[in-house]
């Protein structure tokens, strides 16, 4: 008797994420491909065969958030389109294929139904997530920190406790916070940063990312810095120097790189506390008992959230004590990619 395969797919504005999981909810493989959605449904195309030269399965489950990308005149017609794309590409793959869409708290549905649910499949990854996670644990919070955005979602006695379903709404309550460690232009993280024993001001400029942060302060593998640097030029130390030292009106050169490091250590911590932020809002609003919640973290920038752990004195998980996989290797991708493990265990378990 063969073996039951899925891949979860989580479609982004920028990554495409795919999971491999087998009938145990095993990961046999996972990957992550840079997909610059907003250059045009082509990316995504290319993106889907690259997964598919190293995985197959007769079963998939779809989760997105890339219907935002700017290509698409609003968030429907996104969600028709990536459906309509994904359909098409897994369907060439096999003849028999089964192919569904994560529709939030409505479950999944074919192609067919899927015109009729666009608000519950538009950007429903992080639901995804816990939903899987709430049959884990009775009490926690959430923390997905990707290159773009961050998910912040309570679980609690084994359900998703959320504020917010939309986009608008999530961001209303602190549940969506558009920060990230790739992506971000530092210019949104602070008006003013400590420089030299002094407050400096920021410019208003799309001179560098937080992915040249981390690349200073060490905190993000290249394997996870997959976009495009602000000047299009490499993502060495060098090179992210130079674009940190614009973001306050000096060349690189002027001082020793240990000065930049300083810099991009001073714009990490003023990244963690938009985070802590929208995580004390939430537990000023909740009643919890700190001895049994957990912060469990995922994503890219999962580190920001150990240390937020850490700060807050709260138990700390990571979402790969949660993941079964053949290596190490594949684990930690599949940490990386959890909405697309996340939404393959949903629909093996259905």
């Amino acid at each position: 008797m063969s073996q039951k395969r899925m891949i979860g797919w989580d479609v982004g504005g920028a990554h495409l994420k795919a999971v491999l999981i087998n009938d145990q909810g095993q990961v046999l493989d996972a990957k992550q491909v840079y997909c610059p959605l907003w250059k045009g449904l082509g990316e995504l195309e290319s993106a889907i065969d690259c997964v598919l030269l190293e995985m197959h399965a007769d079963s998939h489950a779809v989760t997105m958030t890339g219907e935002l990308a700017d290509i698409f005149p609003d968030r429907n017609t996104g969600v028709l389109q990536i459906s309509q794309t994904m359909q098409r590409k897994l369907s060439m793959a096999k003849h028999e294929v089964v192919i569904e869409f994560f529709a939030g708290d409505k479950g999944f549905v074919g192609i067919d139904t899927v015109k009729q649910v666009t608000s519950d499949i538009a950007s429903m990854n992080w639901l995804a997530s816990v939903h899987f996670l709430a049959k884990k644990v009775p009490q926690a919070i959430f923390i997905d920190i990707g290159s773009t955005t961050t998910d912040i979602a309570l679980v609690c006695d084994g359900r998703s406790q959320v504020q917010g379903l939309t986009d608008a709404t999530r961001m209303q309550f602190d549940e969506l916070v558009y920060t990230g460690v790739v992506r971000t232009p530092l210019m949104a993280l602070a008006q003013k940063i400590p420089f030299s024993g002094r407050l400096v001001n920021i410019a208003a400029e799309h001179f560098a990312t937080t992915g040249d942060v981390y690349t200073l302060t060490g905190d993000l593998s290249l394997s996870d810095n997959m976009a495009d640097t602000a000047d299009g030029a490499d993502k060495s130390v060098a090179s992210s120097a130079r674009r940190i030292a614009r973001m306050i009106g000096w060349d690189a050169e002027e001082v020793p790189l240990s000065a930049w490091i300083k810099l991009a250590n001073a714009f990490k911590h003023a990244q963690l506390n938009l985070v802590r932020q929208a995580v004390l809002t939430k537990l000023s609003s909740e009643q919890y008992s700190n001895a049994s919640l957990q912060l469990i973290g995922a994503g890219a920038g999962e580190f920001l959230t150990e240390s937020l752990a850490q700060q807050l004195g709260i138990q700390y998980r990571s979402v790969s004590d949660f993941i079964s996989a053949e290596s190490i290797l594949i684990k930690n991708m599949a940490k990386v990619c959890f909405p697309a493990f996340a939404v393959a265990s949903l629909g093996l378990s259905r």
